[in-house]
């Protein structure tokens, strides 16, 4: 049986929507930034990192996602998981608010939540972009498959 695969252009953007193996749904957009070159300031990188993967948007005034984004970043590096109510008391949120963005964050695929907590994916941004990568690769494998299969039954 085939994975349920969506996807959608939307301008530069792409959209993507899949299930994994262990039947867990996760959506992607990812936003065609052109990144200028700028001083090295890490919380811009991220920024643009984030917004490039569809992370936060307008509606999110205070970064509330950003600032939840940060917190897990930081808890990786050190490999421990951090709970809602930790992550609320930090950074002055309702749980409602974290709740909301680490399903966010869940639904992308870039946050994974263990019996302790939420923890990044990966260790780091480099093997969560690599891993998000292969992911997106493997998508468009099972299309070019569907492709091709419905151009032999069309003749």
């Amino acid at each position: 049986m085939k994975k349920q695969v969506i996807y959608k252009f939307c301008g530069k953007n792409l959209k993507i929507a899949f299930q994994t193996n262990k039947g867990m749904t996760h959506r992607i957009t990812i936003l065609r930034v052109r990144k200028t070159p700028q001083e090295a300031d890490v919380n811009r990188e991220l920024q643009w990192l984030g917004t490039s993967l569809g992370l936060f948007n307008l509606r999110d005034k205070d970064s509330s996602c950003f600032r939840i984004f940060i917190t897990i970043i930081q808890k990786a590096r050190r490999n421990e998981p951090i709970s809602s109510d930790e992550i609320a008391e930090k950074l002055d949120l309702t749980r409602g608010t974290v709740v909301h963005h680490l399903d966010k964050l869940m639904d992308a695929g870039i946050v994974v939540h263990e019996k302790e907590g939420y923890i990044l994916r990966e260790v780091n941004l480099a093997k969560v972009v690599r891993n998000i990568q292969r992911d997106v690769l493997e998508i468009f494998g099972e299309l070019e498959d569907v492709a091709k299969e419905i151009d032999e039954r069309l003749g």
